[in-house]
Parts: C-alpha cells; sequence; structure tokens
C-alpha cells in the first residue's frame, strides 16, 4: 500500500496561500503572493527536491494542476531536474469542473467521490502518491483519515488571513514529528505522521 503524502508551504500563522508569486491566487482579496520565496536557502531547496523525485506519482487539486499545467511543460533547462519528474510521472487532479482527457500529459481527472478514488489510489502499486498545494483537496484528504505524511515548511512569517490546510472542524487530530530541522533563513522543515489519539 503506498502513502499519501502533503507538501505544503506554510506561514506560521497557518496561511499556505500563493506562496510562489504574486498573482498565483487572489482569491479573498489575498494580497501576499509570493511570501515564501525569500525563505528559501539550499537545505531547502534539497528538501523541495527530495520530495519532488521521490514521488511515484502526484495528486493535485484544480487550481494547482492549471498553474502546474501552465508552466513546468515549458520549464527552462535550468528548472529541468523538477519538470521531468513533473511532467513525466502520473498526475491525479481532483475536480468538480474538469471533466475528459487533460493536455499535460500523464494527467488524469479521479472519477467518483474524492475520498474514495484517494483510498483507491493507496491501493494501487507504485511508489507514493505526493500531494503539492492544493489547500481544499488536503483540507478535505485530512478530514477523510487519508494523510499519511505531512511535510511542511513553516517559514518565520505570519499572514494574517488566507486559505489554511486545516479546517475548524472542532475534530483533534494528532501528529507525530518524524523529522525537523531548521533553516538558515529561520524556516522549519518538518514531517509529521499521523499519531494514536
Amino acid at each position: 500500500m503506498r502513502k499519501v503524502v502533503v507538501n505544503e508551504f506554510m506561514s506560521l500563522d497557518g496561511v499556505v496561500q500563493a506562496p510562489g508569486g504574486p498573482d498565483e491566487d487572489e482569491s479573498g482579496g489575498f494580497r501576499y503572493g509570493g511570501w515564501h520565496l525569500s525563505y528559501f536557502d539550499e537545505v531547502s531547496q534539497g528538501w523541495v527536491l527530495d520530495g519532488i523525485l521521490s514521488a511515484g506519482a502526484y495528486l493535485l487539486g484544480r487550481r494547482t494542476y492549471e498553474i502546474f499545467a501552465g508552466y513546468w511543460p515549458t520549464a527552462g533547462e535550468e528548472e529541468q531536474v523538477i519538470a521531468e519528474p513533473l511532467n513525466t510521472r502520473p498526475k491525479h487532479v481532483a475536480s468538480r469542473t474538469l471533466t475528459g482527457s487533460l493536455e499535460w500529459e500523464n494527467s488524469t481527472v479521479l472519477e467518483g467521490e474524492i475520498a474514495e478514488a484517494v483510498a483507491a489510489l493507496k491501493e494501487d502499486d507504485g511508489g507514493d502518491v505526493h500531494v503539492i498545494g492544493s489547500a481544499e483537496l488536503v483540507r478535505s484528504l485530512f478530514e477523510h483519515g487519508l494523510v499519511d505524511e505531512l511535510r511542511v515548511m513553516v517559514d518565520p512569517l505570519v499572514l494574517g488571513g488566507g486559505k489554511r490546510i486545516f479546517s475548524d472542524d472542532g475534530v483533534r487530530r494528532s501528529l507525530r514529528l518524524v523529522d525537523g530541522k531548521v533553516t538558515s533563513t529561520g524556516a522549519f522543515l518538518a514531517t509529521y505522521a499521523p499519531a494514536a489519539e
């Protein structure tokens, strides 16, 4: 059985919205797009690359899929170490609006209810399924107990509002720290796994 591994960039107050660029996601009036980029260093770049390369497949929400599909197929030579696995490995897209075949190679839309489709993916052969970004999808995966590992880079920054991956549903979910290190920029690279209550 393969694992579902969530990979996120997060502010200290739990915001995951638009870490990569100013126009990435301005929904809800979010005005701090690109907040994450200044926290990268050599250690965190290696950590991100490890997450990309260790995936057997990717699971993406519609918005993340559209951002990635618009960028990675035409990425420059210097970005091929990330672009190549993203472009060639299977990508499963959770969407209520996308249907039929998708243009980005090796991409398919999950059929039926997301929780059931992801549970079936976990039963398939192959390497672990990595989720990148996709806040709404990740929230749903946590609510259905489908996350086996959370890899998060927590930046020393408070944004005061924006999309988060944890819902306010009143349910307690315990995690245990599997690995952690601090970067030269003060960010914390942490890997968590579900813990027994």
